[in-house]
C-alpha cells in the first residue's frame, strides 16, 4: 500500500513562527483587507471591467484616427501652385473627425478614472457596501454595452464625423449614474 501524502501532514513553518504568524494574520485580516470578501472581489471586478471598457474606447479612437488619416490622404493633398489652399469643406470634415476622436478619448479617460468606494469603516458605516458595489456592477454593464456600440459605430464604413456617435451619450449617462450611486447625497 502506497503512503498517501496529505497537506495536513506537511509541517507548516508559519504555524510555529509565533509572533511572526500573528503579524501575518494581522496584516491579512486585521488591517481591513481580505481578498476573499465578496465586496473586494466586486471592487476588483469593477476595475477590470472599466479597464476593458477603456480599452474598447481606445480601439474606437484608433479606428476614428485611421479613418481621419485616410480622409486626409484622399481629400487634403499637400499644397501646390495650382491649389495652394486646402478645400474648406475637407478641412471642416477632418476637424470633425479629430473632435470625434477627442470626445472618445476623453470618455475613455473618464471611465478609467471613475471613482470606486474606498474599503474603510466610515464608508461601511454610512452605506451598505455590498449593495453599492452591486449597483456599480450594473452601471459597469451599461458602460460595457455602450463601449461596444461606440466601437461598432466608429468601425462602420462611411462614418459621418459631422454626426456625433449616439453611443457616446449612453456612456456619459452611465458615468453620471455611477457618480449618483457614489454621491454623498444619494439615498439608496
Amino acid at each position: 500500500m502506497a503512503h498517501e501524502l496529505k497537506l495536513s501532514s506537511l509541517p507548516n513553518n508559519i504555524e510555529s513562527a509565533g509572533v511572526l504568524r500573528q503579524f501575518v494574520v494581522e496584516l491579512f485580516y486585521g488591517w481591513g483587507y481580505n481578498a476573499y470578501r465578496q465586496e473586494n472581489k466586486d471592487r476588483a471586478d469593477d476595475l477590470l471591467v472599466r479597464q476593458e471598457v477603456s480599452h474598447w474606447l481606445g480601439q474606437a479612437r484608433a479606428e476614428v484616427a485611421r479613418q481621419e488619416a485616410g480622409f486626409r490622404r484622399e481629400h487634403l493633398p499637400p499644397p501646390s501652385r495650382e491649389q495652394p489652399f486646402p478645400d474648406r469643406a475637407a478641412v471642416a470634415t477632418a476637424q470633425a473627425y479629430q473632435r470625434m476622436g477627442q470626445a472618445i478619448e476623453a470618455l475613455a479617460v473618464a471611465v478609467r478614472n471613475a471613482a470606486v468606494p474606498e474599503d474603510d469603516r466610515t464608508w461601511r458605516r454610512h452605506r451598505d457596501e455590498g449593495e453599492t458595489l452591486k449597483q456599480l456592477v450594473a452601471q459597469d454593464l451599461a458602460l460595457a454595452e455602450s463601449a461596444i456600440a461606440v466601437l461598432r459605430e466608429a468601425s462602420a464604413e462611411g462614418l459621418d464625423p459631422a454626426r456625433p456617435l449616439a453611443s457616446l451619450d449612453a456612456i456619459e449617462e452611465a458615468l453620471a449614474r455611477r457618480r449618483a450611486v457614489l454621491s454623498v447625497l444619494h439615498r439608496g
